[in-house]
């Protein structure tokens, strides 16, 4: 056996030479989506600011040239993460609400769906998605953003509007209702979050649908 043929030690050089051989048959797109999937646990666990471009290539087993040459930056890559799991978390809400059989339903799952002992890795996904809005000055950033917080908006209006043309509720300001149900839920987050004071997922959905009962008054049968 010559030197060329024997297994380098460890048996780490061909494993990362297929892998390297693998990475460049992918689309741009899919090596891409790698990379960012592999960013937004990193940030959940560490935070935004914390999150550098070797911890990335580390998490989704590629170079650090891989990484910089599909992203203009480490902020691109984080940017991109964020944006990609609020995605994911609120078209699964939006599904959910849209198989109910009434508002008053597709708002109850709504709230237990913001509130489970599994989404507090989303809330701070959400709370650095704000942070890095104030800090950055990437405009398309920040067109994005506002963008996602319209949508979110426009859904939680939604389900009260078609409350109340259903006959389910009344209902005077659905703009109001739904300035302050969005404000309402980032405040319980944030006090879930933090427990400062303590406050359970029973507990952030309870207020929550005091609210909701308070707001959209149901109608009585005729």
């Amino acid at each position: 056996m010559t030197a060329a043929d024997q297994p380098p030690q460890g048996g780490r050089g061909p494993r990362r030479a297929v892998a390297a051989a693998e990475r460049t048959r992918q689309p741009t797109e899919v090596r891409r989506r790698l990379i960012v999937d592999a960013a937004v646990p990193l940030i959940a666990e560490r935070g935004y600011a914390s999150v550098g471009v070797r911890d990335v290539a580390a998490a989704a087993g590629v170079s650090v040239g891989t990484v910089t040459y599909h992203f203009g930056s480490v902020q691109e890559v984080l940017s991109e993460a964020m944006v990609l799991h609020i995605e994911r978390y609120y078209t699964a809400l939006s599904e959910a609400a849209e198989h109910a059989t009434t508002a008053a339903e597709a708002l109850r799952l709504l709230v237990d769906a913001l509130f489970t002992e599994d989404t507090d890795r989303h809330w701070r996904m959400w709370f650095e998605y704000w942070h890095a809005g104030e800090q950055g000055t990437d405009e398309a950033f920040a067109r994005g953003q506002a963008d996602r917080y319209a949508a979110w908006h426009r859904q939680i209006r939604a389900l009260a509007e078609r409350g109340v043309g259903d006959g389910e509720f009344s209902c005077d300001d659905l703009d109001g209702f739904t300035t302050r149900f969005a404000a309402l839920a980032d405040g319980l987050a944030l006090q879930r979050l933090r427990q400062a004071p303590p406050l359970t997922t029973q507990e952030a959905r309870h207020h929550l649908n005091r609210f909701i009962e308070r707001e959209l008054t149901p109608r009585s049968p005729l």
